[in-house]
C-alpha cells in the first residue's frame, strides 16, 4: 500500500517547499485538486523541487478543458516531472459543468470514456507523429501540424484515473482507465459490493480486471493525543461528511447503509442555513464506517487494517482540521509501507 497527501494550491515557493517536505519523510504522490483554484498549475513547482515523489491532480474537471489542452498540460507535466506525473479526471455535476464552465454534461460517464479515449489518441500522436484520426460520439481530433506538436517522451505512459462513486461512473473508469479516484465519502462494504464489482465489469470489457486498476482514496480520520483534539476533530469530520450526504451525489452510498431518507433531511437543513446541526444528524454507526479512528501511533496499522485488499494507497482528508492536527506522520508512512 502507498501513502500520498493531498496539498492545495499555494505560493511557488510554499508548494515547493511542501513537496520537498513530502518527499523527505516518503510520501509517495503528492495530489492537487480543483477548487478555488487550477488543479494543475501548482503542479509545476512540485515537480521542479522534487525528484522522487508522484505527482497528480484529484481531480481536474475533465469537461471544463477540452482534450487537447488536458492532453497538452499533462504531457508537458510528464516531461518536465521525467514521468512522476499521474492524470487525474472527474466529470463534476450538472449545475457546475453547465452553468460555471459552459460546457456539455449530457451523459457524463459515455462522454468521459470518450474524452479519456481521444486524450490517449493525442498522445499518441505526441509520441509517433502518427495521423490524427480520432473520431468519437462526443469528441474528435482530427487535425495537427509539427508547430503544435510537442514530441516525444522518455515516458509517454501516462496513467489515467478516473473519479466516481455511482456504479455507472465506475464502470466507465474500468472501461478506460488505469486507476481510480475513491470519493473520502465511502465505506468498505460499499467498495466491496459497489465499487470494485463495477469497476471489474467495465475493466472485463477490454480484457482486464480490477486488479489491474489502482484505487486511491482519501479518508476520513478522527485521532489526536487528547480528548479535546479528538473532539473538535469529530465535529470538523461530522460536518463535512453531511455537507456530502446533502447532496444527491452520494445518496447510494446512504441508500446502501439503509439510510436513504438522511439525505434529504440534510438537504433541507442547507437550504435553510442551518450548516451547524447537520454534523449531528449522521448516525453513530455510520460514522464508524466512513471514519477511521486512531490514535496518532496506531493511525498507520488501522489503515492498513481497514483497506488491505480495497484500495492501493490512501491519504489523510486534509480538512479535519489541517494537517498541524496530526504530527505523526514517520510512523504513519512507515506502517503504511510495512
Amino acid at each position: 500500500m502507498k501513502i500520498d497527501s493531498l496539498m492545495a494550491a499555494a505560493a511557488p515557493a510554499e508548494v515547493a517547499q511542501r513537496a520537498q517536505a513530502l518527499e523527505q519523510d516518503g510520501f509517495d504522490c503528492v495530489w492537487t485538486f480543483e477548487a478555488a483554484h487550477d488543479a494543475f498549475f501548482p503542479l509545476a513547482f512540485a515537480a521542479q523541487a522534487t525528484t522522487r515523489l508522484e505527482i497528480g491532480t484529484n481531480i481536474a474537471v475533465a469537461f471544463a478543458r477540452s482534450p487537447f489542452s488536458t492532453a497538452q498540460i499533462a504531457w508537458d507535466l510528464q516531461r518536465y516531472s521525467n514521468g512522476r506525473f499521474r492524470l487525474g479526471l472527474g466529470t463534476q455535476v450538472r449545475q457546475h459543468v453547465e452553468r460555471r464552465f459552459s460546457a456539455a454534461f449530457e451523459h457524463p460517464a459515455a462522454r468521459v470514456a470518450d474524452y479519456i479515449r481521444c486524450v490517449r489518441a493525442i498522445w499518441q500522436t505526441f509520441q509517433t507523429g502518427a495521423r490524427p484520426d480520432y473520431q468519437g460520439p462526443y469528441y474528435q481530433f482530427k487535425l495537427i501540424n509539427d508547430f503544435f506538436n510537442p514530441g516525444p517522451l522518455d515516458h509517454p505512459d501516462i496513467p489515467i484515473y478516473l473519479a466516481g462513486v455511482n456504479p455507472r461512473m465506475c464502470q466507465a473508469a474500468g472501461e478506460v482507465a488505469d486507476g481510480f479516484h475513491i470519493h473520502p465519502m465511502h465505506t468498505v462494504p460499499y467498495l466491496q459490493e459497489v465499487v470494485r464489482p463495477a469497476l471489474d465489469a467495465g475493466a472485463r470489457t477490454r480484457g482486464k480486471s480490477v486488479d489491474d486498476l489502482e484505487l486511491y482514496s482519501p479518508v476520513f480520520v478522527v485521532t489526536g493525543d487528547t480528548e479535546a483534539e479528538r473532539a473538535k476533530m469529530e465535529a470538523a469530520v461530522r460536518r463535512q461528511i453531511a455537507f456530502y450526504a446533502s447532496t444527491p451525489s452520494y445518496a447510494a452510498v446512504l441508500e446502501f447503509h439503509g439510510h436513504g431518507a438522511l439525505g434529504k433531511q440534510l438537504g433541507q437543513l442547507m437550504r435553510e442555513g442551518r450548516l451547524d446541526e447537520m454534523g449531528a444528524h449522521i448516525p453513530d454507526a455510520l460514522l464508524n464506517e466512513i471514519v477511521v479512528f486512531a490514535p496518532g501511533n496506531e493511525l498507520g496499522a488501522r489503515l492498513r487494517a481497514r483497506y488491505d485488499g480495497v484500495l492501493d494507497r490512501v491519504s489523510l482528508y486534509s480538512t479535519m482540521g489541517g494537517d498541524g492536527a496530526f504530527t505523526q506522520w514517520p510512523s504513519l508512512v512507515r506502517a503504511i509501507h510495512a
